[in-house]
């Protein structure tokens, strides 16, 4: 499958292109270093990144605004609806939930829906956060029947995290977004992002 062998720089790449097409006023066509400037990279890596895919344009016009849009969209799955579950609903999981649910209230058209909430706290359980009732951790297993339920957010304390996406993929969660500050062991088939705002901001603070 092409998927499996295209760079991960790639597929952020490519992520790009589509957010600064889909939130541009753009019309018509695009030239490759129109498209470049929008993204902060240059046309002929746009043409390269491109090319790996198939050929989406016409050389000395560019390439057609909406019909790129909808091919990079297939491309990243983005042409899909997916239900996301949350895991762990502390300030960071709340904050996350809030967001997707935003931004699916502003466009309807955001492929990304809020299915499920769990957490451990029984303060917590039966509540509602944005109309998404939050459940017991151990009501994970409810999530099985659902074919949408593609990604699974975990924001639980690191000591928990491994046993979350354990039970996550055992329920046939096969993407993971870990807010968690440890690294996840995942079997075959299971892709984990790890994203730790306190790094992040360490690894800033030294160009600034």
């Amino acid at each position: 499958m092409i998927r499996n062998r295209i760079p991960d720089i790639v597929v952020k790449r490519l992520v790009t292109y589509l957010r600064v097409l889909q939130d541009s006023s753009r019309e018509g066509y695009v030239s490759s270093a129109e498209l470049g400037d929008l993204a902060s990279v240059n046309g002929a890596q746009v043409r390269k990144d491109l090319a790996l895919f198939g050929e989406f344009g016409k050389q000395g016009v560019g390439y057609p605004v909406e019909a790129l849009i909808s091919e990079i969209a297939k491309i990243l799955g983005a042409d899909r609806d997916i239900d996301v579950v949350i895991i762990g609903v502390g300030e960071l999981g709340t904050a996350v939930a809030r967001y997707i649910s935003a931004r699916k209230r502003a466009n309807p058209a955001y492929r990304f829906t809020v299915k499920a909430l769990f957490d451990q706290d029984k303060r917590k359980i039966g509540s509602k956060l944005e109309g998404v009732v939050i459940q017991p951790l151990t009501e994970l297993s409810s999530i099985g029947s659902s074919p949408l339920t593609k990604v699974g957010i975990i924001a639980v304390p690191a000591a928990a995290a491994q046993d979350v996406l354990d039970a996550g993929v055992a329920q046939g969660i096969r993407g993971f977004l870990n807010f968690a500050p440890i690294k996840l062991k995942s079997p075959p088939g299971v892709r984990v992002h790890h994203t730790d705002v306190t790094l992040a901001l360490q690894e800033l603070a030294f160009y600034v």
